[in-house]
């Protein structure tokens, strides 16, 4: 355990760790677009397969830790919760009606929102960087959803303008994740955090499935593999990590990496299901990657009188 211990605190390990981390979130978009379950099935299991794998470690670790959580901050890891429900089901289902390349840039605009979100619920200063970071990826967006429209790219998308509309209220519901959980994040540890919000996700979720009238049974093996392979995956060597990361690296070095989950979905996409990307939304995509770069730069800059890097910048996918 000591050794272990030892090869974590190396200085490159994080960077590593990092990497691989960008890489399993890279793949998540592929294994939602493979399973063929409903997209709140997909989102259900995925959820609550991670929840399964950490609780045992939340509880063993950080046993104390549920025992004084509030009944305040219960109710803010609800919403918190619910939150991540809609941004689960929003983005599976977007991927339904455009491409991964469209679906997963800007599923992972929600620091835009969190922006948007702290100045006019939180009262938090906006920089001057911060609104021109925003304009540049509003105006990829645009470029993004018309030029996919303009350019014929039915084919690889049933409804491109529908599922990137998708995309984007997943990057709202996301933004309203992270800022729910910001404050939580700071009195209460990691495991325990996630592990009560996604409880909450998970029931969202399971009440939605049921309300759609899917079924949760029954479906062949591969499909179960596809629901473990995201929750291991994208799940614990994803986001887990980040999160671990975090702790040891500045969260503008995090922010930035995470720009790489979109490339490296697109790139995934290409070459395990064909899917060629427009030039639209190559240049759309590129344009909103460089306003959520500067947006992400302004949001680390050290002037706000408090921020938490772990909830600025690990925004789930």
């Amino acid at each position: 355990m000591s050794s272990l211990s030892t090869r974590l605190d190396h200085p490159t390990a994080p960077l590593v760790g990092l990497a691989v981390a960008v890489l399993a979130v890279s793949t998540s978009a592929i294994l939602v677009t493979w399973s063929e379950a409903p997209s709140l099935v997909k989102a259900f299991y995925r959820v609550l397969f991670t929840t399964l794998l950490l609780a045992p470690f939340a509880f063993s670790r950080h046993a104390g830790d549920f025992a004084r959580i509030r009944r305040r901050d219960v109710l803010v890891a609800v919403a918190s919760g619910v939150a991540l429900a809609l941004h689960f089901a929003t983005w599976f289902e977007s991927l339904n009606w455009t491409t991964v390349a469209a679906s997963v840039t800007l599923v992972q605009a929600q620091p835009l929102f969190v922006a948007v979100g702290a100045w006019a619920l939180l009262d938090e200063r906006v920089t001057g960087r911060t609104v021109v970071g925003i304009l540049v990826a509003v105006a990829g967006m645009v470029v993004m959803s018309v030029g996919d429209l303009l350019s014929g790219v039915a084919v690889a998308a049933p409804r491109p303008l529908y599922g990137n509309a998708l995309a984007v209220v997943g990057a709202v519901t996301a933004a309203g994740y992270v800022l729910a959980g910001r404050s939580l994040r700071q009195r209460i540890a990691l495991l325990p955090y996630v592990t009560v919000v996604y409880s909450v996700c998970a029931l969202v979720l399971l009440v939605l499935t049921v309300a759609e009238g899917h079924a949760l049974l029954g479906y062949p093996l591969r499909e179960w593999l596809l629901f473990l392979g995201m929750a291991v995956g994208p799940g614990l060597f994803g986001h887990t990590v980040i999160n671990w990361a975090l702790a040891h690296l500045e969260s503008s070095v995090v922010s930035v990496s995470l720009l790489g989950e979109p490339v490296g979905s697109t790139l995934l996409a290409l070459v395990l299901l064909g899917q060629v990307p427009t030039l639209a939304t190559v240049v759309g995509g590129a344009v909103v990657l460089g306003g959520i770069y500067v947006t992400a730069g302004s949001r680390n800059e050290p002037s706000p009188p408090e921020r938490s890097p772990s909830t600025e910048v690990s925004g789930e996918s």
